[in-house]
């Protein structure tokens, strides 16, 4: 599968500042190019003391502006010119005397005379602070924080964990990645804005003796993916995950089950507090009746063990039943008849919209094609019906998703 480049086509300004966390900037600039942003480097005299120039020229591609006296610049208004051609100004790290020199609108040296005379309606301005806990947790710093709020600048994190001065706490620059992803969060359009949605997400496992149970294939990543995407779009996302080994997305409340009477018990009380219910986890439809105290032994058996199945609650009709219930989306995985079985799961669970794909052709990958199907309607996402990416599914399904909403 090809890389993402959410951010093709964007210009990013990063600047840095004094502190030991300009090593994970080295990594950010690698992650920005490969998402498809290009990348011009500011830094500080402070900056060059803990990564050098040279460094980030190799990793950007172009040459590091460090001097609001840079004679490259034809007109000598680097602090000028940086600003209007940006897409967003990052500063990763921002150091405690940066951010209280950007809160009092000082501008002694280039990055923050840029951050000064940007075009605020158009560049964007955001803060990866980067300090020690006392120095964050200070009042001056978090007066400081809420100025820059307050001015319209957007804070990614900070981070908390263990700190170079060997202390552990609040005010570590967040990780590279973590950045990345929020840089391309940020330039999602916020579509479902105030909203709250609970998706589930992922297999269930049905025990039959404490080592083996009933599973299916699925990895779960449609539903990471739809997690993600409408955290992009502003909503509050519940995500409740089945058992798999898949990173937790940004700024999304995760709650792990295993079964799917664990999902039921998780699920069904908060439904109500939610906006949207999207059921995409593939629950089992029936668990052993009853569970082994110990390891089913083979030990010279020639007749394998049988045991009565009994059929699990069924999630998505017991939310759709709710007096108070969400709008739902269910997720049909099929594999044969699709749009038929589709159809006749929305008609059966008495909701609005369902979303059908052949689970035998998607499960594990990272790829899809979906078929998207109301009581009147069905159209095939992408149009064409070829797969494409998840999360790329996963961002146009949310702003169909706003527009079915909104016309409610």
């Amino acid at each position: 599968m090809s890389e993402r480049t959410d951010l093709q086509g964007r210009h990013i300004v990063l600047g840095l500042t004094g502190g030991i966390a300009c090593y994970k900037s080295a990594e950010l600039v690698r992650l920005l190019t490969k998402a498809g942003a290009t990348v011009q480097v500011v830094m500080t005299e402070a900056a060059e003391a803990f990564i050098t120039a040279v460094t980030m020229q190799a990793l950007s591609g172009r040459p590091v502006v460090t001097s609001q006296w840079d004679a490259r610049e034809p007109n000598n208004m680097a602090h000028i010119n940086l600003g209007r051609e940006a897409d967003a100004i990052l500063i990763a790290p921002a150091s405690a005397d940066f951010m209280a020199k950007l809160a009092t609108g000082r501008a002694d040296e280039l990055l923050s005379l840029m951050c000064l005379a940007r075009p605020r309606e158009r560049c964007p301005l955001l803060i990866a602070p980067a300090m020690n806990r006392e120095m964050w947790s200070h009042p001056a710093t978090l007066r400081n924080v809420a100025t820059l709020r307050a001015d319209g600048a957007t804070l990614l994190g900070p981070g908390h964990g263990d700190q170079a001065c060997g202390e552990t706490g609040d005010g570590r620059m967040l990780e590279a990645q973590e950045l990345c992803d929020d840089l391309v969060a940020f330039f999602q359009p916020k579509l479902l804005a105030g909203r709250k949605l609970l998706i589930t997400a992922g297999p269930t496992f049905e025990a039959i003796d404490p080592v083996r149970g009933i599973t299916n294939h699925s990895s779960g990543k449609m539903g990471f993916a739809l997690a993600r995407a409408a955290q992009e779009a502003g909503a509050e996302v519940t995500l409740v995950a089945g058992p798999v080994h898949l990173p937790t997305p940004r700024g999304v409340r995760r709650l792990d089950v295993m079964s799917a009477q664990q999902m039921f018990d998780a699920v069904v009380p908060v439904a109500p507090q939610h906006e949207v219910f999207i059921a995409t986890a593939a629950v089992a439809d029936w668990r052993p009746a009853s569970l082994s105290a110990h390891k089913i032994k083979k030990e010279g058996k020639k007749v394998a063990p049988t045991f009565e199945l009994t059929e699990n609650p069924d999630i998505l009709a017991a939310v759709a039943a709710l007096p108070d219930a969400p709008y739902c989306v269910g997720f049909a995985a099929e594999s044969e008849n699709l749009l038929a079985h589709a159809r006749a799961k929305l008609l059966r669970k008495r909701i609005p919209l369902i979303i059908g794909n052949l689970g035998p052709a998607t499960f594990g990958r990272d790829d899809n094609s979906l078929l998207v199907v109301d009581a009147q309607t069905e159209h095939a996402l992408p149009a064409d019906g070829r797969a494409t990416d998840k999360l790329t599914l996963a961002r146009i399904l949310m702003q169909e998703l706003a527009t079915r909403l909104a016309a409610r």
